[in-house]
């Protein structure tokens, strides 16, 4: 089936009150089997960390799990947080992901840590990881240890070493660098790779993103041409009514991010509804709600049309926020699924 424009999914496994890591696993999975039978483009898994409502923290692990039940659709990461990690670890990771599912993983790079400063200083104890400061050598790093031929090490000695991801590649992920900012456009657009605006962040920004990006591309063997696509948090339902109400519990969790109030659980959206806010949460909710996609499935089709056509991108990758009611299965995500079929259904 084929859908304008091209629908991909960005996954972050939210986990909701009373829900265990292995059901949250799990009901992603289902869905990213599920919009591998709608047609979706790619379904990608974000890093977070020590984040009570956020379970993908590994997006490697999640990759090769939604690879095993997938046959059509890309998989890969939205994006591996490369400050955390090692590049050769990284390059090998993905390497052996490709061997995987050959021709269908992706390795989307972001440069933000993904947590707190405690949790971000943990990732690094070991003294291998990556410095922000050389962000931009590592992601060069990354490339040239999943081609074929490999790295080369220069030894101040004079000497060197070559350094493989994988012993004998034939074929490898498609990098993609991610931010929403100015620095991660221009970076995309001088090392020559697709780029991806994280407009789900805030939605600010965009349109001067785009224009350093494409205005500035230096064209590689890979990828002649500029290359992107941008992210949206959106929510589809039978009902306007119902789609506003699945809305609520991902919508106080950030406003209570953004208030640094303690983290939760996802609230069910019975629990959303009984809880009042106050006044500086409302006018944050109230803000993001402006910038997502909530409607039926014609609605947001509608949305989403418009928006691609807007910013001249032949896909959009939704954040599926569709939050759950009490009685919904805790292993298993309706709205969400239900979501991707009301908007196959609405574009095809």
């Amino acid at each position: 089936m084929s859908i304008s424009p091209a629908l991909s999914v960005l996954d972050l496994v939210p986990v909701r009150t009373g829900q265990s890591s292995a059901q949250a696993v799990a009901a992603s999975l289902a869905l990213a089997a599920r919009a591998d039978e709608l047609g979706f483009r790619r379904y990608w898994f974000a890093e977070h960390h020590n984040m009570p409502a956020v379970a993908s923290t590994t997006p490697p692990v999640l990759t090769a799990a939604a690879a095993a039940r997938t046959s059509r659709i890309r998989v890969g990461s939205g994006g591996v947080m490369l400050p955390n990690h090692s590049p050769l670890v990284v390059a090998e990771q993905f390497a052996a992901l490709e061997a995987l599912a050959p021709g269908r993983v992706d390795l989307g790079i972001g440069r933000a840590p993904g947590s707190d400063p405690v949790i971000t200083q943990l990732l690094r104890m070991s003294g291998t990881t990556s410095d922000v400061e050389r962000f931009p050598e590592h992601v060069r790093d990354i490339t040239r240890l999943l081609d074929a031929e490999g790295a080369t090490v220069q030894f101040t000695s004079g000497g060197t070493y070559d350094v493989h991801a994988t012993p004998a590649a034939d074929g490898a992920p498609e990098v993609w660098l991610l931010g929403s900012s100015d620095y991660s456009a221009q970076l995309a657009a001088s090392l020559g790779l697709p780029y991806v605006f994280a407009n789900h962040f805030s939605g600010e920004g965009l349109e001067r993103a785009l224009d350093l990006y494409r205005g500035q591309y230096q064209p590689s063997p890979r990828h002649p041409e500029p290359r992107t696509f941008l992210t949206a948090n959106a929510i589809a339902a039978p009902t306007h009514d119902e789609a506003e109400a699945r809305a609520l519990p991902q919508l106080r969790s950030m406003a209570r991010l953004r208030t640094n109030k303690a983290m939760q659980p996802l609230e069910t959206v019975e629990q959303a509804q009984a809880t009042p806010v106050d006044g500086m949460a409302q006018t944050i909710i109230d803000g993001m709600r402006a910038k997502w996609f909530v409607g039926t499935g014609d609605e947001v089709a509608a949305e989403l049309r418009a928006f691609a056509e807007r910013w001249d991108v032949d896909e959009v990758m939704i954040s599926p926020v569709a939050g759950s009611y009490e009685e919904e299965p805790m292993d298993a995500a309706p709205g969400r699924v239900r979501m991707l079929e009301l908007l196959t259904a609405a574009l095809g």
